[in-house]
């Protein structure tokens, strides 16, 4: 409609004829028929049928009343789509460069990866994307855990780098990041973004306003970009991005991101489905000011113990921090049920037990049996030192769920294809039967039938090699992490480095006898990353 008002309204202006239909014959434009009305005694404009004429301008004021109003402006913000309004606002410059390329086709191959991307962002995106937003800075960061640990919140790296953002332990301490036995800050999604952020800031300072500088100094370094363009300078070469000498990790870096950025914002050109997740805040922080037991929390809230601590992956512990760090991340729409749980249970966070003393009991001991911790056991009871008598009671705070707040094995081996647990193989020797390897395994048999399609009538050969599923013995968060031998590196060494035992170091590596480490050699190490954190 508003396509024939304008053509009219161009060909009126121009002086041309309009025919009002098909019987009628060419009429006077609308500048003719003034001219005509306000000189009577002068000579009429040429209009061969003054009738026709009136219906034409009839008709086209008709066309003028029908034509609809323009159709209201959808801000980012408003959009139904969290996915959309982030597209709406990338404004980072996608070149043309083999590297981009390059990641742009590998996830336009590999799209499953976007979908579990999305599924493991969905709770989080809304709120980075408004952090983001609220400093006016690049929408492309919200893109940046993308990158960064594919939005694996318990995510870590060779380099002891944690979380989403995937941050290593001294700047996140600059950054007002705590990190101790019950919690790690660089794993809490909204402490962590924040901090994250004001580290992009100050880089983005640092480098002029230069966000491609700013990004792979967040990777390599302030202190590596800037030699990589005082060593251009000098050699009277270009100092942006794509003419720096970087590590070969950095040069990927910046390009992989203009490459999410370019497929999030062109969706339909690529033919690609990102997973809608809804522009909507999907969860809410909540603080009971008490150390509040992560199984109590849960129960209170209406939630599996996984899906709290899928929400705070940064409490390493089966509880919140005994001061500092109490918040809980929790749905919007469980908010209301945590906190009427929590009044009617006269907010209760902790379970605790009367326990008689033995002889030989100690507070250590206590601690280990009860999975927890000395501290807790001596606030419980002011105690001021250590010391406990046989026969007297104590107070020992104990987790709801008997064991720690993590999820349980089952629960674990059920999220083995999210990274949760890791595989060993196992070989079957003589005289081995079902039931031998899964009491040596520590496993049950039906967990053994399924993971390598057995039943009970299954005959094990000699030699055959059969997965086995495993996870810490605490119920921890186990990820992989390939480790790159370095110059004076040793096994025990990196043993200590990532917290595990230099047998399993041996055994996983299948390293034998052999005595001595080679710079540059991998090492597959797995790592319980609530261990890790100091």
């Amino acid at each position: 409609m508003k396509s024939r008002f304008f053509l009219a309204s161009a060909l009126l202006l121009a002086g041309c004829q309009i025919t009002g239909n098909s019987q009628q014959e060419p009429v006077a434009t609308n500048q003719e028929s003034s001219a005509a009305a306000q000189n009577n005694n002068n000579t009429a404009p040429t209009a061969k049928h003054p009738s026709t004429k009136d219906q034409s301008v009839t008709a086209l004021e008709t066309q003028v009343t029908a034509v609809e109003p323009p159709a209201p402006v959808v801000t980012p913000q408003e959009q139904d789509d969290a996915w959309q309004r982030i597209a709406m606002q990338l404004k980072l410059d996608v070149p043309d460069n083999k590297r981009v390329n390059y990641y742009r086709n590998w996830y336009l191959r590999h799209p499953g990866h976007l979908t579990i991307v999305a599924s493991r962002a969905e709770p989080f995106l809304y709120h980075i994307t408004d952090a983001v937003e609220k400093r006016g800075m690049p929408l492309e960061l919200v893109l940046l855990p993308i990158v960064e640990s594919s939005f694996d919140q318990f995510a870590y790296s060779h380099g002891r780098a944690a979380g989403l953002w995937q941050i290593i332990p001294g700047t996140g301490r600059q950054f007002g990041l705590k990190q101790n036995w019950w919690y790690d800050g660089r794993r809490d999604v909204i402490q962590s973004t924040e901090a994250a952020l004001d580290l992009l800031e100050y880089l983005n300072r640092r480098f002029d306003g230069n966000w491609l500088h700013a990004l792979a100094a967040y990777n390599s370094g302030e202190g590596r970009v800037f030699r990589a363009i005082r060593e251009n300078r000098k050699a009277g070469k270009p100092t942006d991005f794509w003419s720096l000498d970087l590590p070969e990790e950095t040069s990927g870096y910046v390009p992989k991101l203009l490459a999410v950025a370019d497929i999030v914002r062109n969706q339909s050109k690529y033919g690609v489905d990102i997973p809608f997740i809804a522009n909507e805040p999907a969860v809410e922080t909540v603080d009971p000011k008490t150390q509040m037991d992560l199984a109590m929390a849960a129960k209170y809230a209406g939630l599996s113990l996984s899906e709290l601590k899928s929400l705070n992956p940064a409490y390493n512990q089966w509880a919140t921090a005994p001061e500092g760090q109490t918040h809980l991340l929790l749905p919007v729409d469980k908010v209301a049920t945590f906190k009427q749980s929590f009044e009617e249970n006269g907010r209760q966070g902790m379970k605790v037990v009367r326990y008689q003393v033995k002889a030989g009991d100690s507070l250590s001991v206590l601690a280990k049996k009860h999975h927890t911790s000395v501290d807790l056991i001596q606030r419980a009871n002011k105690m001021a030192g250590s010391n406990i008598r046989a026969g007297k009671y104590i107070l020992i705070p104990v987790a709801m769920n008997g064991e720690n707040a993590f999820p349980s094995l089952t629960e674990v081996r059920s999220q083995v294809s999210h990274g949760s647990g890791y595989r060993t193989i196992y070989k079957v020797e003589s005289g081995d039967s079902l039931w031998t390897i899964a009491k040596k395994q520590k496993v049950s048999i039906k967990e053994l039938m399924k993971w390598n399609g057995l039943s009970k009538q299954s005959t094990l050969r000699v030699g055959q090699k059969l997965n086995i599923w495993k996870t810490s013995q605490n119920g921890g968060v186990i990820r992989t992490v390939f480790y790159e031998v370095r110059s004076g590196d040793n096994l025990s060494a990196i043993a200590d480095r990532f917290n595990v035992k230099l047998a399993d170091v041996i055994k996983w590596n299948q390293l034998g006898s052999q005595k001595y480490l080679k710079p540059g050699q991998k090492l597959k190490l797995f790592v319980d990353v609530t261990k890790v954190s100091v």
